[in-house]
């Protein structure tokens, strides 16, 4: 055997160390009995701690532990028996959940392919022709991911993002400062329905979009506090200069064509058939026609897609069945249950409870999931362009700030404009700063003789 194939051998023998723990630890339980808890906590948290856990301390094999674990956990469902609860089906599991899956990863590959067009398009060099040098620079390139995050998809905002950073810094990019992005993505979009999934499913369930506008406040200040830290990081890092950049000066604006045909597909896609991916996809093909796609980015993106499809997998596996009642206590945990925990089952598990103060929710569960790259699919997106940002303590130490920014925003957004809860279905209040919950008025027993429970 070759030198080369047994480093290939050993690597590949890596590649399995994770897969093998995780089954010996179901094996471990099965052996248990199945029980349902573990020192109190369900089971199926313990096997998703486990892969969190897996990912942090071997974020090169993330895959193949996050294969092992989703293994695992269909595993334990399928032996297991819990009270109250009927037998598992992973045929009615995936009926169920089939949508989100299925558009996630026809938007991660089309959106991969949006990024590449954007680079080659040269635009890079018009954006970058307006941008300041230095810290300036760095922290104005934040503001601009965050405005597209506003009507466009966040995973397009963190990949067009990352993309214009590996051509400005010459693919130094900072991990505070690709947590920025991040960052940037999901809160731009925290305040709008037309830019985050969980908005967008607010809005389609009944949500006033204005009463979703106001989580902007938070917005507005994370942005300031993580993108000044942010930017200061990266300038430090690699500063962002102009006159060192070798960009093309002339812009394909048939390639810019078809970015704006995804574009306007997503959203029209996304208002039509809650289904952005069809939109993305119809506008490249339409975009097929008069320009060459780079499809071989698809065969770097499909790793990466596979492996956030099967995280969100596991994560909907997961028995959050009740939430505690509406409060601004439950949107902070919530914000940051969402940094481990796919936000969109959160948010559904919200709008059941039907009287939420919908603006303070969107921006805890929309931006909440900046602080581990992991806690939405904007960090897994961008992390196929940084694989190097999928190790959670450099991610943690180095972009502490957007943990920072949640809490101060949280914190503005609720003491400036407290607790406001609104039913499902309710205009804007004039003044959202003096609102208070909807009072409960007993109708007449001649007008209304059987009790009809709130939802």
């Amino acid at each position: 055997m070759t030198e080369q194939a047994e480093v290939r051998l050993r690597d590949r023998a890596r590649q399995v160390v994770p897969l093998m723990v995780f089954m010996v630890a179901v094996t471990a339980l099965l052996a248990l009995g199945l029980t349902p808890k573990v020192a109190g906590i369900r089971t199926e948290f313990v096997l998703f701690a486990m892969i969190i856990g897996g990912i942090a301390l071997f974020h090169d094999r993330s895959f193949a532990l996050t294969l092992s674990g989703l293994i695992g956990i269909i595993m334990y469902k399928y032996g297991a028996t819990i009270p109250d609860e009927g037998a598992f089906s992973l045929v009615s599991h995936l009926g169920h959940e089939w949508r989100t899956i299925v558009n996630l990863f026809l938007l991660l590959l089309g959106f991969a392919l949006l990024a590449k067009l954007f680079e080659e398009s040269n635009v890079v060099a018009k954006l970058v022709a307006v941008l300041p040098n230095g810290w300036a620079g760095c922290f104005l390139l934040l503001g601009l991911v965050w405005f597209i995050s506003s009507f466009l998809d966040n995973i397009a905002a963190a990949l067009i993002g990352g993309t214009i950073a590996l051509i400005v810094f010459k693919k130094e990019v900072h991990v505070g400062y690709i947590a920025g992005i991040v960052a940037a993505s999901n809160a731009g979009g925290a305040w709008s329905v037309l830019g985050d999934t969980t908005t967008t499913l607010m809005w389609i369930a009944g949500v006033h979009p204005l009463n979703v506008a106001h989580g902007i406040l938070g917005s507005v200040i994370a942005y300031l506090i993580f993108g000044s830290i942010a930017a200061w990081q990266q300038n430090n890092h690699h500063a962002l200069r102009r006159d060192a950049l070798n960009l093309p000066g002339t812009v394909d604006y048939g390639k810019i064509a078809i970015v704006f045909l995804v574009l306007v597909g997503a959203i029209i896609a996304n208002f039509k058939y809650d289904f952005p991916a069809l939109g993305v996809w119809a506008g490249l093909l339409l975009g097929a026609t008069f320009r060459k796609l780079p499809w071989g980015e698809l065969k770097t993106a499909l790793m990466g897609s596979v492996f956030l499809v099967m995280l969100v997998t596991c994560a909907s596996m997961m028995p959050v069945k009740e939430l505690p009642d509406p409060s601004a206590q439950t949107a902070f945990i919530l914000g940051c249950v969402s940094a481990v925990f796919d936000n969109i089952p959160l948010t559904a598990l919200a709008i059941k409870q039907g009287c939420y103060d919908w603006g303070m929710l969107a921006f805890t569960v929309g931006f909440g999931g900046s602080m581990i790259w992991f806690g939405s699919s904007a960090g897994v997106a961008i992390t196929t362009l940084f694989p190097h940002a999928r190790a959670v303590g450099p991610w943690l130490r180095r972009g502490w700030h957007v943990a920072l920014a949640y809490v101060i925003a949280f914190a503005v957004l609720f003491l400036t404009l407290g607790w406001n809860p609104e039913m499902i279905g309710a205009a804007p209040a004039p003044d959202p700063a003096h609102m208070s919950p909807p009072a409960i008025v007993a109708p007449p027993a001649a007008a209304m003789p059987l009790a009809v429970p709130l939802p």
